[in-house]
């Protein structure tokens, strides 16, 4: 039977929300091994939340994840001022003395999350800027609804499912911000463009020369860029591309063979099933066989 306390929930403002990890809870929570990677000691949402500030002139021992929906406030940091509006959002990095308050004339509504553990400096590096600058944040509701599973998570019994379901969900939240900019450039660099190509020309035979100009590289340049990427040259990648999917031919259909090196851009059957055998391990019907 739990008998541990339930968690500190404080009211200060209409509608706030904030959960504090009470000792008792941190010493239960610190008996999985994914407290330590990344936990929240304190989550909360503050709307409308005028007068609202903190001066702290060491610092805490955990991150301060600030994010502004509404509003605006302003946070002081490193001899810097930071002004935080609408879809913003700045860390504050542990041990590091600051300041932060809310708009008199427009006040903000926030969530805040203090987090700390083995990930925390890593998640701060790629979320911040060298220049301590407020980061842009696309609105977007799974992420809203990530932090309130968050706070339900938390002002209920702290179960061991709990704690570690806790942890995996700031994970999500935190990585979304952390890597969108790095999935956002990874969609829309050349080489995603060239693969995504040969995803709808597999039934075609395609020389590098074709995916270079395509690409608008030289064969060379391109021929480079993509195997850093992928670890495959682009022809090799691309007979892959084709293999796979006559593996979802050979498990979905009834089509034979020669009907799939059609299909595949295969004009050898023989040649087909010795590019399949040397990348699945089995020749075509053998595969088929098993999978059926």
């Amino acid at each position: 039977m739990n008998n541990l306390p339930k968690p500190k929930i404080k009211e200060g403002f209409l509608g706030q929300t904030m959960v504090v990890i009470s000792p008792e809870q941190k010493e239960k929570a610190q008996q999985q091994p994914f407290f330590h990677n990344l936990f929240p000691d304190a989550i909360g949402y503050f709307p409308n939340a005028k007068h609202h500030s903190r001066s702290r002139k060491n610092g805490i021992k955990e991150y301060i994840f600030l994010y502004c929906l509404e509003g605006e406030g302003w946070i002081k940091i490193n001899g810097k001022t930071i002004n935080l509006k609408p879809n913003t959002a700045f860390i504050i990095p542990e041990n590091t003395a600051h300041k932060y308050g809310s708009s008199l004339k427009d006040a903000w509504s926030i969530y805040w999350i203090h987090f700390s553990g083995n990930y925390a400096a890593t998640l701060y590096k790629r979320f911040s800027t060298p220049g301590d600058e407020a980061i842009k944040i696309a609105f977007d509701e799974s992420r809203i609804n990530l932090l309130n599973e968050i706070i339900k998570l938390l002002e209920n019994d702290f179960s061991d499912e709990k704690i570690e379901l806790t942890h995996f969900k700031l994970i999500a939240f935190l990585s979304s911000l952390c890597y969108s900019n790095t999935l956002n450039n990874t969609i829309e660099d050349k080489i995603s463009h060239s693969i995504a190509f040969m995803k709808t020309h597999l039934k075609q035979v395609l020389s590098i020369e074709t995916l270079a100009n395509q690409a608008f590289y030289s064969v060379s340049r391109y021929s480079e860029l993509f195997k850093q990427k992928t670890g495959y040259s682009p022809i090799q990648f691309f007979i892959r591309l084709k293999i796979q999917k006559s593996c979802e031919y050979l498990n979905f259909t009834n089509l034979n063979i020669k009907e799939i090196c059609k299909e595949v851009g295969f004009d050898d059957p023989y040649y087909f099933s010795r590019m399949f055998k040397k990348q699945i391990g089995l020749s075509p019907m053998q595969y088929k066989k098993t999978h059926n």
